[in-house]
């Protein structure tokens, strides 16, 4: 069975490997989502330079934070810009408007975009991309692979500011 195909089997865990394509990674996105809210995460981080290709403005991964989010819940994002999200993403902006009190979102600019990590983090799975343009990477739930990149992301987070805020305010 192909990776994209076990990520998208719902009753079956997360996925681990090498994944390739655009295709692959979306149904790991979607899939983390669905086992968010299953395996109850408080927690997950997710860095990308822009979420461009990332596909949270999909019906399902929305639905798929609503049943996730609740009281001691926490989702990070991490990103060079967020300049694409309103344009790209409309239904995750709005579960942002509504979920404010859940997210923080951190814009970094101390790296370039082109090196930015591509990556979702939660306390029991990782997957990471290290191929922007063929959308290649790797998922695992290995211990210490899953501690460098919550360090690599954290490290990242200190050197942010706050970004993508969940109104616009104008004159």
């Amino acid at each position: 069975m192909a990776l994209s195909e076990e990520a998208g089997a719902l009753g079956r865990s997360l996925a681990e490997g090498p994944f390739t394509g655009p295709t692959a990674f979306a149904d790991l996105i979607r899939n983390a989502l669905l086992r968010a809210n299953n395996e109850a995460w408080s927690e997950m981080v997710w860095s990308d330079a822009t979420f461009e290709d990332w596909p949270l403005y999909e019906k399902a991964v929305v639905e798929g934070l609503n049943a996730w989010s609740r009281k001691g819940r926490k989702l990070t994002l991490l990103a060079h810009h967020f300049d694409a999200m309103r344009r790209l993403h409309p239904r995750f902006v709005e579960w942002r408007v509504r979920w404010d009190h859940l997210l923080e979102c951190r814009v970094c600019k101390g790296v370039e975009a082109s090196e930015f990590p591509s990556a979702l983090w939660t306390p029991t799975w990782a997957l990471r991309r290290l191929d922007l343009v063929r959308s290649t990477g790797v998922a695992t739930t290995e211990p210490r692979m899953r501690l460098l990149l919550r360090e690599e992301l954290e490290q990242r987070k200190r050197q942010s500011s706050p970004g993508f805020s969940a109104t616009l305010l104008g004159l």
